[in-house]
């Protein structure tokens, strides 16, 4: 998995399809906004992300940067 972003966005790419998260950055960490996780990007982004995969999306996230330099949460 690998996470890039800027101060408005993160992009997460897992298994070769790639994701882009709304949100915004604040001291030592970025807030991601759970309900701008919908498609993929392309040339996947006829696939939409169901509640099952947005969980499992999150929960990588989450786990991949809770000791990083900068935390990743989800609101």
């Amino acid at each position: 998995m690998k996470i890039t972003g800027t101060m408005s966005y993160i992009k997460v790419e897992i298994d070769e399809k790639v994701v882009k998260i709304e949100g915004e950055m604040i001291v030592g960490r970025f807030v991601a906004l759970k309900n701008t996780i919908r498609n993929w990007e392309p040339p996947h982004n006829n696939e939409v992300i169901d509640d099952k995969m947005k969980d499992e999306i999150i929960d990588k996230v989450i786990n991949k940067t809770k000791n990083s330099h900068l935390v990743i949460t989800f609101e």
